[in-house]
């Protein structure tokens, strides 16, 4: 194929900064621009002015010079050193192959990307090479990011829509151009949403980029069961599932019985990619598919499958103990016989064991099996609820009036439609949060309380956290972790 003078057939979209960095190597680089420009002169009427650049001022109406601006001056050079250098290729000492395609460029601008320092050192065979043929090691790469990435180098900067940032970090993480990855990592920031959360993560995770990784995975905690996205479960894969599970910063709404829930329906997903329907459909033809797979198994817990094994990762997760509390949640999971009998059986035994004798808990107990459980405010309006399955043996009130939250213990014996514990005083520790999410799910509002221990006596109330003087953006996504603590144990650090 021949050479294309670094012309590529899309349009391009990138632009110049009002202030260009001076790239290393800039006087080299300006002596390179007028030796081009001297080697391929023209008469100065017939030459396009594109092409004079810094080297010559414009001549007024009145034949006076006329003084452009220093910030036109530099933006209208760096368009110059584009066009002239990168886009036709002008006075190339190096070309470039690769996807391909190919590039006439020069080393005294690839120099400035960390993989073409390198090349160009002296200390590979490609340092004294006219042309370079590139090996793409990543499938992310495609021509478009690298002819805008390699353009980057002439101008500045570039304009990257949120479609494109994935194959640019992959780019300018090959190339090792950090001004382009902190570009991108900026982009990820202000675009996070169902659409591109997953993508964000997975790219974030490959090229090393932790605070992105960190922003998304707090998306998925904040989003993942207040969304009811699809379209967002299937791109959620096994490892990113089983980490967002495990967290006991997941907003859970509403117990964990729904979290057993959004797992069913994630795992009919993954084993039936294209499923197609209405979202009130989703868990009855998940139910559906997973009885005619209990049939075909002979009764076999699904987990146990060869097809389930897969899943067992995200399962473990589970905080099975809240579950089996509650008399119609443990018996959708003994009618699903997704779990296996061996996983519930010892859930079982400690419960019947649990506060015996003294036991000392530490947060790291309670993040990795506190309950979770949350709710919605949907207004700034008097509001009260429980939460079903709570299981601490005393009817447990949530209040939420004059923009404060209050934790009640109702001593009603007909409060609950349960039995309760009249002991006059019971211990729990928990942790409160709430947050405001925007239409992309990103948090425009949060707080949280610290871990502390809660001991109320009967019909005691407790004031938890006051939002008087937030401000606060409805709805408002309330989630708590709770942890029962025996009457004789300390809860500590």
């Amino acid at each position: 194929m021949g050479a294309l003078n670094s012309r590529m057939p899309w349009n391009r979209v990138g632009h110049a900064p009002d202030e260009p960095g001076a790239p290393e190597g800039e006087e080299e680089a300006e002596e390179a621009e007028e030796a081009v420009i001297e080697e391929g002169e023209e008469s100065e009427e017939a030459r396009p002015s594109t092409s004079q650049g810094r080297h010559k001022r414009k001549t007024g109406p009145e034949g006076q010079l006329a003084k452009a601006p220093h910030r036109k001056r530099a933006k209208d050079s760096l368009e110059s050193i584009y066009e002239t250098l990168f886009l036709r290729g002008e006075g190339s000492d190096v070309q470039i192959r690769a996807l391909g395609e190919e590039w006439n460029l020069h080393k005294v601008y690839l120099c400035q990307s960390g993989y073409f320092a390198s090349m160009f050192s002296g200390a590979w065979c490609e340092t004294f090479m006219n042309t370079v043929e590139l090996q793409m090691p990543d499938e992310n790469i495609d021509c478009e990011a690298l002819h805008e990435a390699l353009g980057s180098l002439y101008r500045g900067s570039v304009l990257i829509p949120p479609g494109r940032v994935v194959p640019m970090l992959a780019t300018a993480s090959m190339l090792q151009l950090d001004n382009l990855i902190q570009q991108c990592g900026e982009i990820m920031k202000e675009t996070v949403s169902d659409q591109t959360v997953c993508s964000y993560y997975y790219s974030a995770e490959s090229y090393g980029l932790q605070n992105i990784r960190a922003m998304c995975l707090q998306w998925l905690l904040d989003n993942l069961m207040t969304q009811h996205s699809e379209e967002l479960l299937r791109e959620v894969s096994l490892d990113l599932m089983k980490e967002v599970i495990a967290s006991s910063d997941l907003f859970v709404m509403e117990v964990e019985m729904d979290v057993y829930t959004m797992l069913k329906k994630w795992m009919f997903l993954q084993l039936q990619p294209t499923w197609r329907g209405p979202r009130r459909d989703l868990l009855p033809d998940a139910n559906s598919w997973f009885a005619g797979a209990r049939q075909e198994s002979e009764g076999t817990p699904f987990l146990e499958t060869e097809q389930g094994r897969a899943f067992v990762p995200a399962f473990q997760q589970l905080r099975l103990d809240y579950i089996i509390c509650d008399l119609p949640s443990a018996r959708i999971i003994d009618q699903d016989a997704l779990i296996p009998a061996t996983w519930l059986t010892p859930v079982y035994k400690e419960r019947e064991t649990r506060g015996r004798g003294p036991v000392d808990v530490y947060v790291s107990d309670f993040q990795r099996t506190s309950m979770r459980c949350g709710g919605q405010l949907l207004r700034d309006e008097q509001c009260t609820w429980r939460w079903a399955g709570f299981n601490f043996s005393w009817d447990f009130v949530v209040c939420y009036a004059n923009r404060r939250i209050i934790f009640k213990r109702s001593a009603l014996i007909n409060s609950c439609g349960r039995r309760i514990s009249l002991l006059w005083q019971r211990k729990v520790a928990f942790r409160l949060r709430l947050a405001s999410l925007d239409r992309a799910g990103r948090a425009i509002f949060r707080k949280e309380t610290e871990y502390q221990v809660l001991s109320l006596r009967k019909d005691e109330e407790l004031e938890v956290m006051n939002l008087e003087y937030e401000d606060v953006v409805f709805p408002i996504y309330v989630t708590c972790n709770f942890l029962y603590l025996p009457r004789k144990g300390r809860f500590s650090e």
